[in-house]
């Protein structure tokens, strides 16, 4: 039988309503009576309910975390870092799958708004105006996104493109691709803009291969674009549009890293074990997740924090994981059939 606040109050000697105030608002209570009504209860195993907590506090004890597309390997190593650091807090997560469709995000934060205290959007494809709208519903943080003044865990994007361009071109790629995800996704943009400061700075030519879903798939349907351009070198938007372009090369005969030298992107656990292994950029994914816990934690505990919501921005490192799908760029040879740019 779980142990009630009666039975702490009768072990301790004290009132019923004792017991309630030394646990929800301990600063009211005699110092000697708390310490020994938190020392009873922690004796006999009590333990809060969560429901009459939260007629108290005015608080859920849940967090809502919305995801565009939890089958995306990605995204699990988050929600791990998530479940973990909100456990520690003694809070619940809530998970919701767009399926990486934008236009329910908004509706998912309406309705977990008053579910929970607070909600975490990783990866989210709202528009700014959306997103602001989304911040007005519920304390917001945002994962691999920044948008104005919401909180945010964002990745440096910037540092790691350079990391990749510094390999390509110490292998001596002068001509390198990128194979970008949707449009309306953040990372996609701010890994070109990292991409075209990296290649400008280092001399090099970079060729834009479209926009492809960030799945198996998108990645096999960029392979034409990518042969026709003319690039010894390709960077893909995630390590899963790395896997279908790899396949698909592979299938039109031709060798990574011989032929074509192949780099991915968040160092998802298969990138290991394919072969040739990925080379691939590490994005600190559960870190990214506690973080964003750590943070929401932070602006429930005081959303009028003087130094504002901008100052919740966290920005994390990236590293470069070199394995086997890139090599030297390859020696052009008389024989070797003229490729032309593809812009879509």
């Amino acid at each position: 039988m779980a142990v009630t606040i009666r039975d702490v109050a009768k072990a301790a000697g004290v009132s019923p309503s004792t017991v309630s105030r030394a646990l929800s608002s301990p600063d009211i209570v005699d110092a000697a009576t708390r310490e020994r009504v938190l020392r009873v209860a922690d004796h006999l195993g009590w333990r809060p309910n969560r429901a009459a907590r939260g007629l108290i506090t005015g608080r859920t004890g849940n967090i809502g975390l919305i995801l565009p597309d939890l089958a995306n390997p990605f995204f699990p190593s988050v929600v791990k870092g998530i479940q973990s650091q909100a456990h520690e807090a003694d809070y619940q997560v809530f998970v919701a799958d767009t399926d990486e469709d934008a236009s329910a995000e908004l509706g998912l934060v309406r309705s977990l708004s008053k579910q929970v205290d607070g909600i975490i959007l990783c990866s989210p494809r709202m528009k700014p105006a959306e997103l602001r709208d989304a911040a007005g519903l519920a304390p917001v943080v945002l994962v691999n996104r920044k948008a104005g003044t919401i909180p945010a865990v964002a990745i440096d994007n910037t540092d790691g493109m350079r990391q990749l361009v510094d390999h390509l071109t110490g292998l001596g790629h002068s001509r390198i691709g990128f194979v970008a995800g949707p449009r309306s996704s953040w990372s996609a943009k701010e890994r070109l803009r990292g991409l075209r400061l990296a290649t400008a700075a280092a001399g090099v030519e970079l060729v834009e291969v479209g926009h492809f879903a960030p799945t198996f798939d998108g990645g096999s349907e960029a392979v034409e674009g990518v042969l026709l351009s003319g690039v010894t070198a390709v960077v893909a938007y995630n390590d899963l549009v790395a896997f279908g372009l790899l396949d698909a090369l592979r299938s039109r005969g031709v060798e990574v890293p011989r032929d074509l030298s192949l780099v991915g992107i968040d160092n998802i656990p298969m990138s290991a074990m394919i072969h040739p292994a990925l080379t691939t950029l590490s994005i600190p994914k559960e870190q990214a997740g506690r973080r964003a816990v750590d943070l929401l934690l932070q602006l429930l505990a005081d959303p009028t924090d003087a130094s504002g919501p901008a100052a919740l921005t966290r920005e994390l490192p990236t590293e470069l994981l070199v394995r086997h799908t890139t090599g030297p760029a390859p020696t052009p040879t008389p024989q070797s059939p003229q490729r032309r740019t593809v812009r879509r």
